[in-house]
């Protein structure tokens, strides 16, 4: 059988660290005369990450390593998500869902179906979609649900496509799509493990 993408991460060992920037999209035009200054915001919000493996056997790199060449440079698509923030702060407590269609490029959207007094944390994950069209995203401000189980939630980056009413959302383990950020990954051999694997992600939006 051939390789379907998106891959997920392997099981063999855990990366020893991954760094997650956010990349906003603000242009910044300064007078150099009176130092006044005014910003352009545009869309373009992305993600970017880096895996860091720590050293490995033989037996646990070559399968990490058979995973990396399976992707085939940048064009295979995996899944990954942040493995410390896996638990949200946020109770999240009750059933909530979409409140009303969310348009794409949306910065906070309507929630209903939360049991009263549920709360979501700034810093909490929040996961739209499945498989290709999985999308992570930061909430980026608490809140706390209404007595009727409703709340606005802010999130960043902006929505990617539209999602529907009653829409579900994960905040639990949640995960995004991801490509390598370079055809080339390369990796060091030492007499007796592998070591120096850092693999470069970039948030994948081809299709968008």
């Amino acid at each position: 059988m051939s390789v379907t993408y998106p891959l997920s991460l392997p099981t063999v060992i855990t990366p020893a660290s991954m760094t997650i920037t956010p990349h906003g999209a603000t242009a910044m035009s300064r007078s150099p005369f009176a130092a006044g200054a005014q910003s352009y915001t545009w869309p373009a919000e992305m993600w970017t990450a880096q895996l860091l493996l720590p050293p490995m056997s033989r037996a646990q790199a070559e399968d990490w390593i058979g995973w990396l060449v399976s992707l085939n440079g940048m064009e295979g698509s995996l899944l990954a998500g942040d493995p410390l923030g896996a638990s949200p702060r946020g109770t999240w407590a009750g059933s909530p869902l979409v409140n009303g269609a969310i348009a794409a490029g949306a910065r906070s959207f309507a929630a209903d179906g939360f049991t009263a007094g549920a709360t979501g944390k700034r810093g909490d994950w929040l996961q739209f979609g499945s498989a290709s069209s999985a999308r992570l995203h930061k909430v980026a401000k608490d809140f706390t649900a209404n007595g009727s189980g409703q709340a606005t939630i802010d999130i960043w980056p902006r929505t990617r496509y539209v999602i529907a009413d009653n829409a579900s959302f994960i905040t639990a383990s949640a995960v995004g799509l991801w490509q390598l950020a370079s055809n080339a990954v390369p990796w060091s051999l030492g007499p007796l493990l592998f070591s120096g694997l850092q693999i470069p992600l970039v948030e994948d939006l081809r299709g968008l």
